[in-house]
């Protein structure tokens, strides 16, 4: 019986899960699809959603008909770490605050609450990824 495997947030760890223990590392569609008990369009859809964000990795070698899926290196990137990128996204919150009419205060407390999220982000974040340097250098793994 093949079932659906749901896009939801149990699906993705399983998806995953299968490819960090399956032998050979780089798996088909169809050895993903009976491996998970789940339909060929499903596993691809998965694949397609998890390669957008360099979770996995989609390949084809010359002469093949049939695409291989291995996790995606880049998944370890620490690229959501920066800080800039957080002060972006407060100051757009606080221009947006300057734009809304004074009488909309739900919008208001979610802009205001937004721009405290993304300065504490932008502050704390930075200080993580150092933190996860040097412990990540005692485990013997590269900078």
């Amino acid at each position: 019986m093949t079932r659906a495997l749901p896009g939801g947030r149990r699906a993705r760890p399983r998806f995953r899960g299968n490819l960090f223990i399956c032998r050979p590392p780089q798996q088909t569609i169809e050895e993903l699809s009976k491996a998970l008990l789940a339909s060929r369009s499903a596993i691809t859809g998965a694949v397609t959603l998890l390669a957008g964000h360099n979770v996995v990795r989609r390949s084809r070698s010359a002469g093949q008909r049939v695409d291989h899926v291995t996790l995606d290196p880049r998944a370890l990137d620490p690229a959501g770490f920066a800080g800039e990128t957080y002060r972006e996204q407060a100051e757009l919150a606080r221009t947006a605050l300057g734009l809304l009419d004074e009488g909309d205060t739900e919008r208001r407390r979610m802009l205001d609450e937004g721009a405290a999220f993304y300065d504490f982000l932008a502050e704390r974040l930075p200080a993580l990824l150092t933190e996860w340097h040097a412990k990540r250098g005692t485990l013997g793994h590269r900078d």
